[in-house]
């Protein structure tokens, strides 16, 4: 299965944002592509973490979820939409200034077939930089997967995470545990934290699963001022980088074999001798 990898630098206007969206989407799928995968908050970075509320979505209704919609079924392709901010429900403490940050995964028939809330939310304080995501988003609750029938006759399964979700193993040590072979993780990583650990723990969550990574980002100096790391990239269960970009938008694809991934599990089969 060819799975591409979009990087975007994304800014604060949702339409111009959809706009380059599409046209990676399209180039990713007339280079074969059967997966694309867009970053965390490919729909906007805005000037305030609460411009996020201004542009939030009932689930399974909106302009941005149409597009990813619309877009999956003209192009015949698998999306997993980055993130978008979907509303809380209103009634209950916080919901009214809360959005959740939402991974939606589109089918190539444009069913909404899995949707994915961010669990672990980012805090960071360096003395020069300071991000909570705390202040506008509310955390998910639940992990999520999805089985996605390939040309090729395989049913992957697929593990869904965002950003900072990937500095807590246990999370994608759980998607091992069901079975799932590939893992998402749509990011905005910052230029600080990604240039110190984002490469290694990539490669640390496919090494120890046994697992395909596949972490499409945000990569450059965007209109708000924030520089976010890129370097998306697909790795193998064995920790190989099989495509990586470093900075701007693009497209990058990889190969994902089965068979390979069925022979190195089998060869070291890691996954059954876990004791804790």
């Amino acid at each position: 299965m060819k799975v591409a990898t979009i990087q975007m630098v994304s800014g604060v206007s949702v339409a111009a944002n959809l706009e380059r969206a599409a046209a990676l989407l399209a180039e990713a799928a007339r280079s074969g592509a059967e997966l694309a995968l867009l970053p965390e908050y490919f729909c906007l970075l805005g000037q305030r973490d609460t411009d996020k509320l201004a542009v939030q979505e009932a689930f399974g209704d909106g302009p941005i979820q149409t597009f990813l919609s619309d877009t999956a079924r003209e192009l015949g392709l698998w999306i997993a939409g980055g993130t978008i901010p979907l509303s809380c429900d209103q009634s209950v403490p916080g919901g009214a200034d809360h959005v959740f940050n939402s991974l939606l995964v589109f089918s190539p028939q444009g069913e909404c077939v899995q949707r994915y809330d961010k669990i672990h939310l980012f805090r960071f304080d360096n003395g020069r930089e300071r991000y909570d995501e705390s202040r506008v988003l509310q955390r998910g609750a639940q992990p999520r997967l999805f089985s996605l029938p390939a040309r090729d006759g395989h049913t992957w399964k697929v593990g869904l995470s965002v950003c900072y979700d990937l500095r807590f193993a246990e999370l994608y040590r759980g998607y091992a545990a069901q079975g799932s072979e590939l893992m998402l993780v749509p990011s905005a990583f910052t230029h600080t934290t990604g240039q110190a650990h984002w490469e290694v723990l990539l490669r640390a969550r496919a090494i120890e699963n046994l697992s395909y990574v596949a972490a499409p980002a945000q990569g450059g100096l965007h209109e708000n001022g924030r520089r976010t790391w890129g370097h998306s990239m697909l790795i193998d269960p064995w920790g190989k980088v099989l495509c990586q970009r470093a900075e701007g938008e693009g497209v990058d694809l990889a190969e994902l074999d089965a068979g390979q991934l069925a022979l190195m599990r089998g060869q070291l089969p890691a996954l059954q001798h876990r004791v804790l």
